[in-house]
Parts: C-alpha cells; sequence; structure tokens
C-alpha cells in the first residue's frame, strides 16, 4: 500500500494538466501585456482630465472674482498650475480724454482737456503682477511647490494661443482668462513619452467664448479666425 502512494506521488504531469497549466500562464501573460499598453493611454487621458478641469476652474475664478488669471503650462517640467493678477480688469471708456463726450468751450475746460490729455500720454498704465492662488490643487500646495504635474511618461507636445506667433514647444505657455466669461482659442496637445504619432496624441481645443474644452484624438493645430471669418455664439472654438 505504501508503494503505491509513494508511486502515485512521484509520477508526472498528466497532459491534461500541462494543458492547464499552459492555459494559466498564456492568460496571465496576456493580461500583463494589455495592461501594460493600456496605462500609458489611461495617463494621457487623465492628463488631459487635470488640464480641463484647471481650465474650467480658472474660467469660474475670473469671473467670480474679477480678477484677471492664467494658466501657466511649464513644457519643460511638465505641469501647470493657476496665477491671479493683484489688479483688477479696468473698463475704460472708448475717448480716454478727460472730456469725452463734450467739447471743450472755456479756457477751463480746454486747461483740463490738456492736463488729462499729458496724464494719459505720460503716466504709464500699472501692469498686473501674477501670483500662483492655492484653489482646487492648482496653486502653491503646502510644501511651497508650485501647481500640478502630469501624469507620469505624459509630456506637452505643443501649445498654441493667439497671443503667441507660433506654437510653444518648449519653456512656458499661457492661456489667458478675463473677468465676464471669456479665454482665449487654444490648442494644447499632450502626448506619452516623446512619440509624434496621432494615435497617442490628444488636443485639448478650448473655446473663447465659453471657456468649453473638446478633447480630440491626435495632434489639431490651431486656426484663428480672420476678419472674413468672425466668431459667433455658435461659431464658438472652431478649429
Amino acid at each position: 500500500m505504501k508503494r503505491s502512494r509513494a508511486r502515485a506521488s512521484s509520477r508526472g504531469l498528466t497532459l491534461i494538466e500541462i494543458f492547464v497549466v499552459m492555459a494559466i500562464v498564456a492568460l496571465v501573460t496576456g493580461v500583463a501585456i494589455a495592461g501594460s499598453m493600456q496605462l500609458p493611454s489611461a495617463r494621457l487621458r487623465g492628463s488631459a482630465t487635470m488640464i480641463t478641469s484647471a481650465i474650467k476652474v480658472a474660467y469660474t475664478r475670473a469671473t467670480a472674482t474679477s480678477r484677471d488669471l492664467r494658466l501657466v503650462m511649464d513644457l519643460d517640467e511638465k505641469k501647470i498650475w493657476l496665477e491671479q493678477s493683484d489688479l483688477p480688469m479696468l473698463v475704460q471708456s472708448k475717448s480716454k480724454l478727460a472730456a469725452a463726450g463734450a467739447d471743450p468751450v472755456t479756457n477751463e475746460e480746454r486747461a483740463a482737456l490738456a492736463e488729462g490729455q499729458r496724464i494719459v500720454q505720460g503716466v504709464p498704465i500699472a501692469k498686473p503682477r501674477f501670483q500662483p492662488i492655492a484653489t482646487w490643487g492648482f496653486g502653491d500646495d503646502k510644501g511651497g511647490k508650485k501647481g500640478k504635474l502630469l501624469e507620469r511618461g505624459i509630456t506637452f507636445r505643443s501649445v498654441q494661443t493667439p497671443h503667441d506667433d507660433k506654437p510653444r514647444t518648449s519653456g512656458r505657455a499661457y492661456l489667458y482668462f478675463w473677468p465676464g466669461g471669456r479665454t482665449e482659442l487654444a490648442s494644447i496637445q499632450v502626448r506619452i513619452g516623446e512619440s509624434t504619432e496621432d494615435s497617442q496624441t490628444l488636443t485639448l481645443q478650448v473655446a473663447p467664448l465659453t471657456g468649453k474644452v473638446s478633447i480630440k484624438v491626435g495632434a489639431v493645430d490651431l486656426k484663428v479666425p480672420t476678419d472674413d471669418v468672425q466668431l459667433s455664439d455658435r461659431q464658438d472654438g472652431v478649429f
């Protein structure tokens, strides 16, 4: 009896058992490969979502606080943060003259007009300074570090806005927001690593009149409307 048990315990694997083991190994390998391919794509979508959230926060906050804001995108450091101006947006009359709306008649009015012109022409307007803001995690953190990093392995491919002569591929790029619900046309491209494949690139298209962000697969360049093609509510953000 003891010998039969010893022979049974020392026998090799059957053909069915080998097939079962091979099937398990193949299944585990397939899941691992699929997971390794999906992770970069998931991180790419996560980074695009994070930038979209920052744009929504800036658009809403600019109107709520009556301050100019900007989204800072550091293409080299692969991170973003929000900054707010120290001065509110000033609403000016179309005419900068002191007596706008009426012709000067008396000598006193002419003197006031001349003084107003001198002040307007001679005194430079203070430019607002932007400082990082700690809101929704898109400003300074408790450690004094700015903003949020893109997810691991994700980089900026380019950032295009109308105030730049050409797309930015290095350094810092800015997207501005103003009170009253207004931002800029923009094309923000993020990608997996240094890939130039459209399948590994997402483009965030920003509409200036609504702040809406549309995410497209591939590299979509910015098309600035010409004088013949003006933006309307229906054409907002057409690329």
